[in-house]
């Protein structure tokens, strides 16, 4: 411990004064060592952790004396809960005991922020295990998204963690990428409004949310990770950039960089991303985080630092605070720049300064803080699990279904690699499937049940599973179809099986040369179908796959990506009628020709025609979903037909449920922009809005829609609102569309920002 002692009347020490006040006097008094050390990470397990980050045992070493390691203070310990399994009251005394050492063995007592993965819910033993968020995307409901992340929030906060790694709000651009079932969706507008909620959420809960990955790291040549991007100015301004800016918007007080480059340039070495747009357009204040090796790969990878002194000036130039996950460029490296004038010492104090801040905002500072865990540490208790299930129902899209479901005191046949499997549920940044799989001893913590499980609960079941997710033999298969023939109705549950790094066919590294399904599945699939039974297709996965070969021979088809914990229940209930299904895609499936990695988010020249033989239209639309008790649309309309380039347009939609059970309808509204300064989508998602039906109920629902809406990057690279003719398509997929709604918008051209409004009004009456 450092015999210099500080004086207890130092103006950083009075919680009364201004933070800014407070951050500079600290500042002040620290070392260039005690400065650069809050601008680390330190994971400590890392050596025995198996392998959860690209390159982590190439980069990362764990330090071998933790006083040692934090003499000087530390600014973030890594996933103490999410690196093995443990106990959640067992790890938070641990972190309480950590911390106290963080302080008791520096100058200035500082504690450490605590950060930890929560893409499907806190990443630990024993915390409940959410939907992912492609399923966040598919219920098309931000307030159900928002008390999700608030639910979850509140367990990370009394365990004491302080920062989650979330959300995603890479729009997915090639569904060959493995971490498409990390994505929201398809859609800005749809990842952006999920993605806002989701903010709010978590830190409404006292976390502060972490944007991911800031940007273009979906954009990736030919859906590889960390591959190259090499999207316009224009792709990246209007697709890529919204949902962070909705996030910002909406309270966010982190952001993590893109791993990738874009047109050379790497983002962990981007000013003009990382400061000039970020700080200094978008106007944010927070903390900028590495992503894990990021500041390393500026030299091991992208080849544009000559070593890790190099890669930490480059990165600190550009605005990364924090490296994480543990010391590298940002400890002995950077301090040697420093010592020989090769770094800038303002730039360690523009990013402590952020830093500092954001602890003195989470109270770390404050003298009354305490690093002792609440009284409650539960992470998984029967409301977040309700609450699970509620996601998992609210997302699972009906995709097609010819009368067979829902069952009905059918004898069944399951069969298929998922049916009995718990890890089907479940994403690769679930805590089984991430942390979990290198502990194959330790039971998973949870309880989870399987589709088959479910099933069994209401139904005659015959189960054989046919084939593995990989693999497989002729007999199995042989044997899947015998139990096929001797039922009256098959389901078959197929999909993915979520991993890292090739360990899994869905997730983190485990990209795909096409979108045909794993394995042996599409042979098991023909073999069943082939048996002449009414054949029910279940699909858990990650991504979209191509079902194009068998869709007209399918008697349904039922998708739930990942529905997490409570999803087979989900599942179940929805294929037996007791939850009617309202989920929407928030991904299209691909059509004949399972190469294709379009999105529905196409100017004209990319939609079919005759100077290609390549035909891109999607099997399954982006925004479609099936009811079993449909919804009757009576009217969609306007009352005006001029709309100011500064004003609002109301759209009134009226739908009716007709049927005697209980049913949703998703109210979309597309905007199509026939003459621009530049090639616009066909068709653009500008506002969504769930809306639940009683039996014989009628709804009106009411959009109001700012001009802001119809914006986008002109040809002198700003965002523009033009007068000129504009239609609104209402309707209830990218494809489906039940009105047309032509308007002209009126008044001067407009140019707009980051403060424009983003979203519409909806208002919903009986």
């Amino acid at each position: 411990m450092t015999t210099e002692a500080t004086a207890p009347d130092e103006l950083w020490r009075d919680p009364h004064a201004p933070v800014a006040d407070r951050v500079r006097d600290l500042i002040a008094r620290m070392t260039p060592q005690e400065k650069i050390a809050q601008l680390q990470g330190i994971w400590v397990g890392i050596d025995a952790a198996g392998e959860m980050a690209p390159h982590q045992h190439e980069f990362a070493v764990a330090p071998q004396d933790f006083d040692e390691a934090t003499k000087h203070g530390i600014g973030q310990l890594t996933r103490v809960f999410g690196t093995r399994p443990i106990a959640p009251e067992v790890g938070a005394r641990s972190l309480a005991r950590t911390q106290r050492q963080v302080v008791g063995s520096s100058r200035f007592g500082i504690p450490a922020v605590v950060h930890e993965e929560c893409l499907t819910g806190l990443a630990a033993w024993q915390a409940t295990v959410y939907p992912s968020p492609l399923c966040w995307g598919a219920t098309f409901e931000p307030d159900l998204v928002r008390r999700m992340a608030a639910r979850f929030g509140d367990s990370m906060r009394r365990l004491g963690i302080h920062q989650g790694l979330a959300p995603v709000l890479d729009v997915a651009r090639d569904l060959r990428w493995g971490r498409v079932e990390e994505t929201i969706g398809e859609d800005p507008h749809l990842v952006g409004t999920i993605g806002a909620a989701y903010v709010e959420g978590l830190e409404s809960a006292g976390i502060v949310a972490t944007l991911k990955h800031f940007a273009g790291y979906s954009a990736s040549r030919a859906g590889r990770n960390l591959a190259p991007v090499s999207i316009g100015p224009r792709e990246l301004a209007d697709v890529i950039l919204p949902p962070f800016e909705m996030a910002l918007r909406a309270g966010a007080r982190s952001v993590m960089n893109s791993y990738a480059d874009n047109d050379g340039v790497p983002v962990a070495a981007d000013p003009s991303m990382l400061t000039a747009l970020l700080r200094d357009e978008y106007g944010f204040t927070g903390t900028v985080v590495a992503d894990y090796f990021s500041v390393a790969f500026l030299h091991k990878l992208h080849g544009v630092a000559a070593g890790r002194e190099e890669a930490a000036a480059q990165a600190l130039a550009a605005g990364i605070d924090v490296e994480l996950p543990t010391v590298d460029c940002y400890g002995e490296p950077l301090l040697e720049g420093l010592y020989f004038d090769r770094v800038d010492m303002p730039l360690v104090d523009r990013a402590l300064s952020r830093v500092l801040t954001q602890k003195f905002g989470l109270g770390l500072l404050d003298p009354d803080y305490s690093p002792a865990p609440d009284a409650d540490l539960t992470v998984d208790d029967p409301e977040s699990r309700a609450l699970a299930r509620e996601v998992a129902e609210r997302s699972i899209v009906l995709l097609h279904n010819d009368g067979v479901l829902p069952l009905s005191g059918k004898r069944l046949a399951v069969v298929g690699p998922r049916a009995d499997e718990p890890g089907a549920m479940m994403g690769c940044y679930s805590f089984p499937m991430h942390v979990g799989v290198h502990h194959p001893d330790v039971e998973m913590g949870i309880e989870v049940t399987t589709v088959l499980e479910a099933l069994r609960a209401d139904h005659d079941v015959t189960f054989a599973r046919g084939c593995p997710v990989l693999g497989g033999t002729d007999d199995d298969i042989a044997e899947a179809v015998e139990a096929a023939r001797q039922s009256e109705i098959c389901v078959v549950v197929l999909g993915d099986k979520a991993g890292l790094f090739g360990k899994g066919t869905s997730g983190e590294g485990c990209d795909v040369a096409d979108l045909k399904l794993p394995g042996r599945q599409e042979e098991l699939l023909e073999a069943v179908l082939d048996t002449g039974m009414p054949v029910v297709l279940v699909l858990l996965s990650g991504r979209p796959y191509d079902l194009s070969r068998q869709a007209d021979r399918l008697a349904a088809v039922v998708c739930g990506f990942y529905p997490g914990q409570e999803g087979a229940a989900a599942l179940a209930g929805v294929l037996s009628g007791h939850v009617n299904p309202s989920g929407r895609l928030p991904v299209s499936f691909p059509g004949a020709g399972s190469t294709q990695p379009s999105t529905y988010l196409s100017a004209k020249l990319g939609t079919r025609s005759e100077v290609s033989t390549v035909d891109p239209t999607p099997l399954f639309p982006f925004g479609h979903g099936l009811s079993y008790a449909p919804a009757t649309w009576v009217t969609a309309g306007s009352e005006e037909r001029e709309w100011p380039t500064d004003g609002i347009c109301s759209v009134h939609v009226v739908v009716r449920n007709d049927m005697d059970i209980a049913t949703t309808e998703v109210v979309q509204i597309y905007l199509h922009d026939p003459v621009a300064e530049v090639a616009r989508p066909v068709r653009q998602l500008i506002g969504a809005v769930k809306v639940d039906l009683a039996p014989g109920q009628t709804r009106t629902v009411t959009a109001r829609l700012h001009a802001d809406l119809t914006s986008y990057t002109g040809r002198a690279g700003h965002r523009q609102v033009d007068p000129g003719d504009v239609e609104l398509h209402v309707g209830t997929s990218s494809a489906n569309i039940h009105t047309a709604l032509k308007l002209t918008l009126t008044g001067p051209a407009r140019r707009v920002g980051f403060d424009r409004t983003a979203t519409p009004e909806f208002t919903a009456s009986s």
